[in-house]
C-alpha cells in the first residue's frame, strides 16, 4: 500500500518509528498550509519557509508527545505558529513589553468590523494588504484572531501577554483596521 493513500493515524504511527517516506508524506500534505500560516506572520517568502521547514523538523522530533487530543493538523499549526512568533520576535525585536506599554483599558463596546455591511464590499487584498500597514502588534494579533482562527486566551497564551491586554490590544487593532478601511 502507498503512503500517500494511508490515513493520517498510520503515518504518525510510521513517524514514531522514524520512517522517513511517512514524514517525506505528511511534509507533502501539510508543507503548503503550514508555509502559509508562517508566511502570515513573518510577511517574507524565504523566512516562511525556513520556518516551515524548521517547525516540521520539530515537529517530527517530538512525534512522540502527540497524543491525538486534537487534529494533528491543528497540533502542527500550533508548532509552525509559536516558531514563527519566535523567529518575529528575534528579527523584529518584537517583545512582549511592546504590549505592555499598551494601556490596559477594557472596552464595553466592542463592535466587530466583520459585521459591518462595508465588509462585505472590500477585497480581502485590501484588508491583508492594510494588514501590513499596520503597528506590528496590532497586525499580528489580528493575524491570529481573524486569518489562524485562536481564541483571545490563546493569543495571550502564545504571545505571552495578559488576557486582558491582548482584548485590549485587540480591540484597539479592530479599531485602527476599521478605520484605515473607511479611508479606502
Amino acid at each position: 500500500m502507498k503512503l500517500a493513500s494511508k490515513h493520517i493515524d498510520e503515518l504518525i504511527a510510521l513517524c514514531k518509528k522514524n520512517d522517513q517516506k511517512a514524514q517525506f508524506e505528511i511534509y507533502n500534505r501539510y508543507s503548503k498550509a503550514m508555509y502559509n500560516v508562517a508566511f502570515r506572520i513573518v510577511k517574507d517568502y524565504h523566512f516562511a519557509e525556513d520556518i516551515m521547514q524548521e517547525g516540521f523538523l520539530k515537529a517530527f522530533i517530538k512525534i512522540d508527545s502527540y497524543k491525538n487530543e486534537v487534529a494533528f493538523g491543528a497540533w502542527l499549526k500550533r508548532i509552525i505558529v509559536n516558531c514563527s512568533i519566535d523567529f518575529y520576535k528575534q528579527q523584529n525585536k518584537y517583545y512582549k513589553e511592546d504590549f505592555d506599554n499598551l494601556a490596559v483599558t477594557l472596552v464595553e463596546n466592542d463592535n466587530d468590523f466583520i459585521d459591518s455591511a462595508s465588509f462585505n464590499e472590500l477585497k480581502m487584498q485590501q484588508i491583508l494588504a492594510t494588514l501590513q500597514t499596520m503597528k506590528e502588534s496590532y497586525s499580528m494579533v489580528l493575524t491570529l484572531f481573524y486569518i489562524e482562527g485562536y481564541d483571545q486566551e490563546e493569543i495571550s497564551e502564545i504571545l505571552n501577554i495578559s488576557y486582558a491586554n491582548c482584548r485590549t490590544t485587540l480591540c484597539r487593532a479592530k479599531e485602527n483596521l476599521r478605520s484605515k478601511l473607511m479611508k479606502l
